[in-house]
């Protein structure tokens, strides 16, 4: 007699990382990874230090170096009398410093701006969906009544209002950028859990007694997962992006090398052939937001019961 047996479907994980496009996207997140841990620790070394951080420090004997594999073997000048030369692996700006480590420290920046301001807007508008799709009557009222609020507004300049109110530096920019991109999350959960709240196996834990708080966080929203993932997918690089553009007008950090810093810097001397400075930004900021987007869409693909 023949055994039947049962495979268990493959993980979402598993069948992500089968995908060729998305494991390419997997393996960019992390080289960016990387380099936001690396610059941490670097950042967080000359700090504990109390001394000038090597991207930030000035060689004026270095000025406007091209990448390395643009110019001569002629040997650079070292910062500091007796210390070693850099390599000014992707070239240097209008003050001598290394374009490749301030670019790495934009990657720390960014990625603080990406996952802070995730973890306010998600958990925000996962909880304000729960509740208005739940529940509905006035809960629901009050709920579409804050997306409708906060959507109306001009997003970009309530962010700058918040930073501007908060004070210049990566707390107005967590708090601006957090406290006004909630809202598709929330729509977003809320639909799901108004399709979720009448079927079969909510009504059965309702007849088992359980609490609206264990049926809405621990039955209804594990079946919204697919939610979140996407959508912290999606907030990421577009926080990142708003971040460069905040920081470009001047209100976002200061005295580090944001993504925004450096373009602003960068676009001042253009005019003058420097084009390696503003090329390596961009590139980095367009490589994030691509693979992130791409990635977005391969997890809801995957994801989405309505599209298996």
């Amino acid at each position: 007699m023949d055994e039947e047996i049962e495979r268990k479907e493959p993980g979402i994980w598993t069948r992500l990382w089968a995908k060729t496009s998305a494991r390419l996207c997997l393996l960019v997140i992390a080289a960016y990874t990387c380099a936001a841990i690396y610059g941490e620790c670097v950042y967080r070394y000359y700090k504990a230090e109390d001394r000038t951080a090597s991207y930030n420090m000035v060689n004026e004997k270095a000025r406007y170096l091209p990448p390395v594999f643009c110019r001569s073997r002629t040997p650079v000048p070292p910062a500091e009398p007796g210390g070693k030369a850099p390599l000014y692996l992707l070239g240097s700006d209008n003050l001598g410093r290394d374009v490749f480590q301030r670019l790495i420290q934009g990657t720390r920046i960014a990625f603080h701006v990406g996952i802070m301001t995730s973890l306010i807007a998600i958990p925000l508008g996962v909880v304000l969906g729960c509740l208005g799709g739940y529940f509905g009557g006035k809960i629901d009222s009050v709920v579409v009544w804050l997306c409708a609020t906060v959507a109306s507004m001009p997003g970009l300049l309530f962010i700058l209002a918040i930073a501007m109110v908060v004070g210049q530096g990566l707390l107005g920019v967590y708090l601006g950028i957090g406290l006004t991109t909630w809202v598709s999350v929330c729509r977003n959960v809320r639909g799901e859990v108004i399709k979720h709240r009448s079927r079969a196996y909510v009504q059965a834990a309702h007849v088992l007694g359980y609490s609206d708080a264990r049926i809405m966080f621990r039955h209804i929203l594990p079946n919204v997962t697919h939610i979140i993932l996407v959508a912290f997918s999606i907030r990421f690089p577009s926080s990142v992006a708003t971040e460069v553009f905040i920081s470009f007008l001047g209100i976002g950090v200061q005295g580090e090398p944001s993504w925004g810093i450096m373009i602003n810097n960068a676009r001042l001397r253009l005019w003058q052939g420097v084009w390696w400075e503003m090329t390596f930004v961009t590139l980095a900021i367009f490589l994030l937001v691509l693979v992130f987007n791409h990635l977005a869409d391969e997890l809801r693909d995957l994801l989405d019961p309505a599209l298996r």
